[in-house]
């Protein structure tokens, strides 16, 4: 057994005690029930419970953009009549609505850790990654599907001007939201909100295609619609696959190598440490936990190695980004894990 995990029951006895403190009153007692807390001193819940807001906010601000560009290109639809653009804009109403899951799942999230759920829920992020490859894949057959059908049975397109216009709008508003999507998906570390975000680009791939196609058809080239929903189509697949790439990452637990090396570099350079037997990390949502196992010297007391295990856990979550939790156990250099016995 560790040095470490000997010596936890006693901290914990004294972050009971400080935190208990603070827990007076009804109102105190209702807040230290309601909200998700830790007793252990490397857990770091508040920045993933500000960065599961951030999430929410970055959902509700592309769904409202999403919304207005559906609008805008439904007002669109009442001036010119057209049915391919009255399904173009059903199409946009129930991609803004994709962002519904993800919103749950940024709540679900936040939730505090059970005996049963001992991590946390923070896969729920994951499953809703899921949700949106899906939608993805399911956007690239549709794309795929009407440019192979335009081609075998041409048909003429109409009000070319208002096609243009809602293909602009449908491009301009997605893109938006992609872009927004994207980069707060990577702030806060979600790999499912950055998936949220390829999925409104490939909407936004879609409206560019009926923007460019409409071109094509009004000077002439009548091939151009479905050759272009050829083209989008395969860029929609390059976005799945990235998108897909880094979901299923997440759900197998894969993490970057040099945050691994990072770490290792990090807790080798900390006084007392003589080695680093192993790192393991892993993504739970957009928050990151880690494991480590040192050598000290076989000399150093049971007191000294649990306070040089606390103080590797605090480095190493200061010094990796998104690390909100880390377990440090300290062994005797001469001693193989787990070879230290009751006697």
């Amino acid at each position: 057994m560790s040095a470490h995990s000997l010596g936890r029951h006693d901290d914990h006895d004294d972050h009971d005690d400080h935190d208990h403190a603070h827990a007076h009153g009804l109102w105190g007692t209702i807040r230290h029930a309601l909200t998700p807390h830790s007793h252990d001193v490397a857990d770091s819940i508040d920045p993933a419970l500000e960065s599961s807001a951030r999430g929410i906010r970055a959902v509700k601000i592309s769904l409202v953009v999403l919304g207005v560009t559906a609008v805008a290109q439904l007002v669109v639809v009442a001036l010119s009549g057209s049915v391919a653009l009255l399904a173009d804009t059903i199409h946009n109403f129930s991609d803004a609505l994709t962002a519904v899951p993800l919103w749950i799942a940024f709540v679900v999230g936040r939730r505090a850790a059970t005996r049963r759920y001992t991590y946390g829920y923070g896969r729920a992020e994951d499953l809703a990654g899921l949700f949106v490859i899906a939608m993805i894949a399911l956007s690239a057959v549709l794309a795929g599907w009407e440019a192979v059908d335009r081609l075998l049975h041409p048909a003429p397109i109409h009000n070319v001007g208002w096609v243009a216009v809602a293909g602009l709008v449908g491009f301009m508003g997605n893109e938006t939201v992609a872009i927004f999507r994207i980069r707060e998906g990577r702030a806060i570390g979600s790999a499912a909100l950055v998936a949220d975000g390829y999925h409104a680009r490939t909407d936004g791939f879609t409206s560019l295609a009926v923007l460019v196609g409409a071109g094509g058809v009004a000077v002439g080239w009548t091939w151009a619609d479905p050759v272009v929903g050829l083209a989008i189509t395969l860029a929609i697949v390059m976005v799945l696959r990235t998108a897909a790439r880094d979901v299923f990452r997440r759900l197998m637990d894969g993490v970057e190598p040099e945050l691994v090396e990072a770490a290792e570099s990090t807790l080798a350079g900390l006084p007392g440490v003589l080695a680093v037997r192993s790192v393991r990390m892993r993504w739970i949502g957009h928050a990151m936990h880690a494991e480590a196992e040192l050598d000290v010297a076989a000399t150093t007391d049971l007191i000294d190695a649990h306070a040089l295990a606390h103080r590797a856990e605090a480095e190493l979550v200061r010094t990796t980004p998104r690390l909100t939790t880390a377990v440090v156990h300290a062994y005797p250099a001469h001693t193989a894990t787990g070879a230290l016995t009751s006697h």
